[in-house]
């Protein structure tokens, strides 16, 4: 369990976000979030395996393409696909610092990989209505 002083100073901390789901469709959360945090001053980088540009950012097929570290791995996937998406940060050359699973998102499997490397987990949050409360 993290708790609002964690959580404070892991989005203080933090400076670049990889949106795993990312897309910039209106009206859909995942938008709202990127968006939200790219204003927030974060570096935000979207990973989609098909769209090329979201945000007007590069986009990459898979958080292993990106081509620097990455503070947070947000998920926007259904909790199904989080066990694979925990393989992938895994090997990734430098892991993040969280594992951040959106609200309505929870893996026990993915998890337990994450918390084994000392990765912080949070699930069934979102993390701009976190930002929002406990970085006033």
């Amino acid at each position: 369990m993290l708790f609002d002083e964690t959580l404070r100073e892991l989005l203080a901390k933090a400076r670049t976000i990889a949106i795993i789901g990312a897309k910039d469709k209106p009206g859909q959360a995942v938008d709202n979030v990127g968006r939200y945090l790219i204003a927030a001053g974060y570096t935000v980088i979207p990973v989609h395996p098909v769209r090329r540009e979201v945000w007007g950012l590069v986009t990459y097929p898979s958080v292993t393409d990106i081509p620097v570290p990455v503070d947070i791995v947000n998920l926007f996937r259904a909790p199904q696909y989080c066990p694979d998406h925990a393989r992938e940060v895994l090997s990734m050359p430098q892991l993040p610092a969280a594992f951040w699973m959106q609200l309505g998102i929870r893996s026990t499997e993915a998890g337990a990989m994450m918390a084994e490397k000392h990765v912080a987990v949070i699930e069934d949050r979102c993390i701009m209505v976190e930002h929002q409360r406990v970085m006033r």
